[in-house]
């Protein structure tokens, strides 16, 4: 029995083909705009001019996220109209039946993950394909990876096979929320922290 469901993402494997982002979409026949799944460019670094020939410093990597069903869910704790909530695996879903469409999680969300939907005027978000997994699938975003660089588990199990890791830039402080998150950083996660990063789709995101 699953106790807290995790996704685990190989950044070093991740190529940015946004496949399972397609993917996502695709399945939750998203409307174009809104991504529930997102692939972070992350950058650093420059071109430096030396004794006249330019050399660079630029290092980069690619970060699949989407919501990430957090222990402490910063969105459940935030609903006035109390239509978040987290099944006994704890992933968390939201009734927009009931929504009132304040938007207060959209907006206390860490990390970015409810996206408003223009269309249907409500909030939404990864669910964790929660339909596929009842009938022993993996999610869509899993699946559908060439690199198979996004896995999925029980969380004390991602982090007995994969480690403790939960932050890489520009993901906030794991302590937030407690994300239901395990991450394998790119060999260049270090050094790209330590070159001014920045995310280079932010406009795409």
């Amino acid at each position: 029995m699953v106790n807290q469901y995790a996704f685990f993402i190989n950044s070093d494997a991740c190529s940015g083909c946004k496949t399972c982002q397609v993917a996502c979409n695709d399945k939750n026949d998203i409307p174009v705009g809104v991504h529930w799944r997102r692939v972070y460019e992350v950058t650093g670094g420059s071109w430096e001019k030396k004794e006249g020939a330019w050399s660079t410093t630029v290092v980069a990597y690619n970060l699949s996220m989407s919501c990430v069903h957090c222990i402490d869910a910063v969105c459940l704790s935030t609903c006035p109209s109390q239509v978040i909530w987290k099944r006994d695996d704890g992933i968390v879903l939201i009734d927009d039946t009931r929504c009132s469409r304040c938007r207060r999680c959209e907006s206390a969300c860490p990390y970015n993950a409810i996206r408003y939907d223009p269309v249907t005027d409500s909030v939404q978000k990864c669910h964790f394909c929660v339909d596929y997994l009842d009938v022993g699938l993996p999610p869509a975003c899993v699946a559908a990876c060439p690199n198979r660089a996004i896995d999925c588990g029980d969380y004390a199990d991602m982090l007995q096979k994969y480690g403790n890791v939960s932050r890489v830039f520009p993901l906030p402080d794991p302590a937030i929320a407690r994300p239901g998150l395990v991450i394998k950083p790119h060999r260049n996660a270090a050094l790209v922290q330590s070159r001014d990063p920045e995310v280079a789709n932010w406009g795409e995101l």
